[in-house]
C-alpha cells in the first residue's frame, strides 16, 4: 500500500479509493493509512468491496449489518465517506428486488446517520442484480440520500451493455464512477475481470462513450480507475500511475469535459535516425547502399549522416556525446529515433505535455536547426517535423550532395516500423500512441515462433501512412525476446519498406551483395496448394526468399534481409491491397532466422 500511495501522489492523482485486500495486508492501523495519504497530499474518497450483503436470511442479516458497522468504524478512521457495495453473489441470495431494497434501506439508514455514503454497484456475474438498470430499480426504491448507484464500465460494456436510459438517473444519485478497459476476450466474464483490465485507451471497450452518457446524466464526481491486471501487479508503480493519470486526463478530454490540443495529424516518417560508432556507419552504410540508397549528405558539425532512396531519409549518427551515442552505449547499432511529419509543432508539444510525456531537444551548435521531440516509454526519441520546415532543416544543418545519374534500386517507401518490447509493456506503448498522436490501435494477433507465442498489435493512423507494429512475447526464447535481451531493452526490430514491384527490388538488392532469408522448399510447396499460385511464379519466389500471402482485399508479397549484428533488419514488400502485415508467414521467417542465429551468422 505504501508503494501504491507515494505512486499515485508522485503522479499527480488528487484521491485514492481503498480496496480492503490493500488494508488487511498493510503492517498498520487504518489511521496510519490516513496518516500516510494525508502526508502525501491524497485523500482517501472510499474503501471498498463490501460484498454479499442483500437478500440473505435474516440470520445473515443481523451478522451482515454488524459487519457494516465494523466497516463504518474502519471508515471513521480512514477518513473515508463512501463504501462500495457489490451485489451480492452467493447461491443463497434470493431473487426479490423488494427484499434487497428492504435490506438496503436499513444499511443505508445506518450508514446516513454517520454521515457516510453507500454506493451499490452491479457485478457482472452477480446471483440476480447484473446491470446498472436493476441497481438503479432498487436504489430508486430505498429512495434515501445516503444509497447511491455506482457505475463500473467493465461491469456494463463487457456483457454487452451500455448506458443508454442513464439520462433518467439524476446525477446526484450516482456516487461513484469507475473506469476500466479491457481487451476483447473469450473468457468467462468474472475472469477476464480479474486478470485482464486496462486503462481506458489501452482495450477494445467503447469506455469514451460510457463516460460521455455518464456526464450527460450529470455526473459531476470525480473519476476512479478500478484495474485487475496480472501485468500491472508485476510492474513498477510508479510508471504505472504515470499511465493511469494519462488515461484519465485523455479520456476526460475525448468525453469533452476537459480541452487538450488535438492530435497532430500525421503523414509518415521524416527520417529514421540509427546510433551507430564508425565502424557501425561503415557497414551499414554497405547495407544501404546496396538496398538503393545513396549518401546525400553530411551534417555541417557533427558526426552524421544522410542516406537517401526515393522519399525516404536514414540518419546515421556517431556523434559523441549525444542521445545518439548514449543510445550506442546500451543498445549497440540500433534506431535511436524516428521522425514524424506533423502538420503542426507547437499544439503537439502542449498536448505532450499535458499528458504528462516528457519532451527533449537535441544539444544545437549555432544557426542549427532545433528539432522538438517527445520520448517514447522506452527511452527513444520521436521527433516532430512540419513538411514546411523539413527541407530547410536538410539544407540548414547538412552539406547536401547533387544527385548524379539514375539512382540505383527500385523506389522505396516506409511501409512500417516494426517495435519488439520489453514484457508486460504492450499497453504502456498502445496507450503512447493513442492518447498523444490519436493512432489507432488494430486487433491484437498471435503467432508462433518455434520456442513461445509472439502477440503484436500495430498503431495506424487512418491514412495509413504510419504504421507501428508493436511485438512482445513472454517466452525468453523466441526472437522477439532475444532481440530484445540482446539490445538490452525494447527497440526497432525491423523497418520495412514498400516498393511497387518486389521481384525487381530483390533482384537488385541481391545484385548488389544482400543476401536472402533462406526458406524451406516445403513452404513453397504449401503455397501453390493454398493459394493456387502457378509453377513458375512459385519458383521465380522461392530463388528470391520471397513470401507471400492474400486476403480479401488483395495479396501481399515480402522478402527479409539477415539480421544486422543481431541488432534488426530489413524487409522488402509489395501490397497489393493487402491489409496486413503478412503474420501467417511470420513462423516461417522467424525459423529461418534462427535457423541463420544457430548457424552462427549473427
Amino acid at each position: 500500500m505504501p508503494d501504491k500511495l507515494e505512486a499515485a501522489a508522485a503522479a499527480g492523482f488528487d484521491a485514492v479509493e481503498i480496496f480492503e485486500t490493500d488494508l488487511l495486508s498493510f503492517d498498520g492501523t487504518p489511521r496510519d493509512v490516513a496518516h500516510l495519504a494525508s502526508d502525501l497530499g491524497l485523500s482517501i474518497l472510499s474503501l471498498q468491496p463490501f460484498r454479499d450483503f442483500e437478500c440473505m436470511d435474516q440470520a445473515t442479516l443481523t451478522r451482515n449489518l454488524a459487519r457494516a458497522e465494523g466497516k463504518f468504524d474502519v471508515m471513521a478512521e480512514l477518513g473515508a465517506r463512501q463504501l462500495l457495495l457489490y451485489s451480492n453473489i452467493q447461491e443463497a441470495a434470493v431473487g426479490d428486488p423488494s427484499r434487497a431494497a428492504a435490506d438496503l434501506s436499513q444499511l443505508a439508514e445506518r450508514a446516513g446517520q454517520r454521515g457516510l455514503k453507500i454506493a451499490y454497484q452491479a457485478l457482472a456475474w452477480g446471483r440476480h442484480v447484473k446491470s446498472w438498470r436493476q441497481a438503479w430499480d432498487i436504489v430508486k426504491a430505498v429512495n434515501l440520500p445516503a444509497l447511491g448507484l455506482a457505475l463500473d464500465s467493465f461491469h456494463t460494456l463487457a456483457p454487452g451493455g451500455s448506458l443508454a436510459g442513464i439520462e433518467d438517473v439524476p446525477g446526484d444519485k450516482i456516487f461513484s464512477l469507475q473506469l476500466a478497459d479491457a481487451p476483447r476476450l473469450t473468457l468467462d466474464i468474472a475472469t477476464w475481470s480479474r486478470h485482464y483490465r486496462n486503462f481506458p485507451g489501452q482495450g477494445d471497450l467503447d469506455v469514451i462513450g460510457f463516460l460521455r452518457d455518464a456526464l450527460r446524466a450529470g455526473y459531476e464526481g470525480p473519476l476512479g480507475l478500478k484495474i485487475f491486471n496480472n501485468e500491472f501487479r508485476a510492474s513498477p508503480p510508479r510508471p504505472l500511475a504515470l499511465d493511469g493519470l494519462r488515461s484519465l486526463i485523455w479520456i476526460e478530454s475525448e468525453a469533452g469535459r476537459t480541452y487538450l490540443p488535438p492530435p497532430p495529424a500525421l503523414d509518415g516518417f521524416e527520417f529514421i535516425e540509427f546510433a551507430v560508432d564508425n565502424e557501425a556507419a561503415e557497414q551499414l552504410a554497405i547495407v544501404l547502399g546496396r538496398l538503393g540508397f545513396r549518401l546525400a549528405g553530411r551534417h555541417r558539425s557533427k558526426a552524421v549522416s544522410l542516406y537517401r532512396q526515393s522519399e525516404v531519409n536514414i540518419v546515421l549518427n556517431a556523434e559523441p556525446d549525444s542521445a545518439a551515442s548514449e543510445h550506442f552505449a546500451l543498445h549497440g547499432p540500433s534506431v535511436c529515433a524516428l521522425a514524424l511529419k506533423v502538420d503542426q509543432v507547437a499544439p503537439a508539444l502542449a498536448r505532450a505535455a499535458a499528458l504528462l510525456s516528457p519532451t527533449w531537444t537535441e544539444r544545437t551548435g549555432p544557426g542549427e536547426h532545433r528539432i522538438p521531440a517527445v520520448r517514447e516509454p522506452n527511452g527513444s526519441l520521436l521527433y516532430l517535423v512540419e513538411p514546411a520546415a523539413a527541407a530547410g532543416m536538410w539544407r540548414q544543418d547538412f552539406e547536401l550532395f547533387p544527385l548524379t545519374g539514375t539512382q540505383p534500386g527500385t523506389p522505396l517507401k516506409i511501409d512500417h516500423i516494426t517495435q519488439a518490447l520489453s514484457p508486460g509493456s504492450l499497453d504502456r506503448f498502445v496507450l503512447f500512441y493513442r492518447t498523444l498522436f490519436g493512432l489507432i490501435p488494430e486487433a491484437t494477433i498471435e503467432f508462433a515462433d518455434r520456442f513461445g507465442l509472439i502477440r503484436s498489435r500495430t498503431m495506424k493512423n487512418t491514412a495509413g501512412t504510419i504504421r507501428i507494429p508493436l511485438n512482445i512475447s513472454e517466452s525468453p526464447a523466441t526472437e522477439t525476446s532475444l532481440f530484445v535481451n540482446q539490445a538490452a531493452g525494447s527497440g526497432v526490430h525491423h523497418v520495412a519498406f514498400a516498393t511497387p514491384d518486389i521481384i525487381s527490388a530483390t533482384q537488385k538488392a541481391i545484385a548488389a551483395g544482400i543476401p536472402v532469408l533462406p526458406i524451406p522448399a516445403n513452404y513453397y510447396e504449401d503455397l501453390g496448394a493454398r493459394f493456387g499460385l502457378d509453377r513458375a511464379t512459385l519458383a521465380k519466389f522461392e530463388q528470391l526468399g520471397i513470401l507471400y500471402d492474400a486476403d480479401a482485399q488483395g495479396d501481399f508479397r515480402h522478402t527479409y534481409t539477415p539480421n544486422f549484428s543481431g541488432r534488426f533488419f530489413f524487409e522488402l514488400l509489395q501490397r497489393n491491397g493487402y491489409q496486413g502485415y503478412g503474420a501467417n508467414n511470420a513462423p516461417i521467417r522467424l525459423a529461418a532466422m534462427a535457423n541463420l542465429r544457430q548457424q552462427g551468422h549473427y
